[in-house]
């Protein structure tokens, strides 16, 4: 006997219910209004956004890359606007010791051309010493530019982990928006791509359907073990280390301290 949807032992345990095309849609087209609502709210956020006040600071603050020193104004290459994500960092560590919610943020930075186009410049800026934070840029594979930016004061160094936006005017810089933690969701795709999934992005926090399939602690995707298991123990890297060539289990984070 063939299954119908109506049908009651057409259900899956612990699952969504099973129904006709028409019914799915009719439920499709509620939450569609809901998701048009947030659309909306979202373009509202963005322009208060564009409204908020502008703080000056120094743009000839250096800071330190490839070629050495070279004054903040300069990552702007010539562009009005600019967006830096801030990277953590752990000195001492081996590159699998490095901060995984970073890498998950630096990875999808991977490519600004669309940013480009748009007139907006990017750059990762970490605490690092330069001579750690090089050679893991090149292990990595990173094409973004980085720079150190250790012991530069806020808006330009200060506390890592952010997006930060800024503009310039002439000879002029202004810092004008940063957020992090969440917020930083937007550059991230692999969340709202999850987010579209049944699953969803699989973490503890998750409101999901009763019998749903129960989610880890948060972030468990950040780092795994060499078969793609979530683990955060001494053998585990940051998950795109493992597409690296030569990326090896370990024996240590290396860390020290914390954040």
């Amino acid at each position: 006997m063939t299954n119908t949807p109506d049908d009651p032992t057409a259900a899956l345990p612990g699952r969504p219910p099973i129904v006709d095309r028409d019914t799915w849609q009719a439920a499709r087209d509620e939450l569609l209004i809901r998701e048009k609502a947030h659309t909306r709210e979202g373009d509202a956020i963005a322009a208060a956004r564009r409204r908020l006040p502008m703080v000056e600071f120094d743009g000839t603050t250096e800071i330190v890359g490839p070629d050495g020193p070279i004054p903040f104004i300069d990552l702007f290459q010539g562009r009005e606007e600019l967006l830096v994500y801030k990277h953590m960092w752990h000195d001492g560590a081996p590159h699998q010791g490095q901060c995984e919610g970073c890498t998950t943020m630096a990875w999808h930075l991977r490519d600004a051309v669309y940013l480009n186009a748009r007139g907006v410049s990017f750059a990762i800026l970490t605490t690092g010493r330069w001579d750690e934070v090089a050679p893991f840029v090149e292990f990595m594979g990173y094409t973004q530019p980085w720079y150190s930016v250790r012991d530069v004061p806020e808006p330009v160094g200060g506390a890592m982990g952010y997006i930060t936006s800024y503009l310039r005017e002439g000879d002029r810089t202004f810092l004008t928006y940063a957020t992090n933690a969440r917020g930083n969701e937007p550059a991230t795709g692999s969340f709202g791509l999850l987010d579209m999934t049944p699953y969803g992005r699989g973490e503890a926090w998750q409101d999901n359907p009763e019998g749903w399939p129960k989610g880890n602690h948060p972030c468990w995707y950040w780092r795994t073990d060499v078969n793609g298991n979530g683990d955060w123990g001494p053998s585990s890297r940051p998950a795109p280390q493992w597409t690296r060539p030569g990326a090896t289990p370990e024996t240590t984070l290396g860390r020290q301290g914390d954040h």
